[in-house]
């Protein structure tokens, strides 16, 4: 209530709508590759889709004429934004599974910007080392793969 006797509508914490804002940032960060590989064209050869934003070509590549572990995840980010997902994954798996992942963090954050939840849970339970080992072992993987198909 007020002064005047009216009953009055409390005030969203200061909490809450800083929870609101961390979701909506983590859903613009997320979105922000899958909007640029929507908007790009994805190059031929799986690998080079970076050089459309000004990027220079892939050192490694042109070093030792052997794809680097990243080599092609734009490629696969920009497919995956297309919605060609095989096309995706054939291109470089861990660029496929980046893509889902962006999605899912889009999703998340809009979810957390809509209800004021906290990131938090969410957020620890992907930065735990057992995690951290899978992905690095997926990208691992999906180097060599990239290296067996080039």
């Amino acid at each position: 209530m007020d002064r005047a006797g009216t009953v009055t509508a409390a005030p969203m914490q200061h909490a809450q709508w800083s929870r609101r804002l961390q979701g909506l940032a983590l859903a613009l960060l997320c979105a922000a590759p899958l909007l640029f590989g929507a908007f790009l064209t994805p190059a031929p050869q799986g690998h080079g889709t970076h050089e459309a934003l000004g990027l220079p070509p892939c050192g490694f590549l042109l070093a030792f004429g052997r794809p680097c572990m990243t080599c092609g995840m734009t490629t696969a980010v920009t497919l995956a934004a297309h919605g060609h997902f095989l096309q995706s994954f054939r291109t470089q798996p861990a660029g496929a599974l980046a893509a889902i992942v962006l999605a899912s963090g889009v999703w998340f954050g809009l979810h957390a910007a809509a209800t004021g939840i906290s990131l938090k849970p969410g957020l620890d339970a992907l930065v735990r080392p057992r995690v951290l080992w899978i992905a690095g072992i997926v990208l691992l993987a999906a180097w060599a793969y990239k290296i067996a198909v080039f």
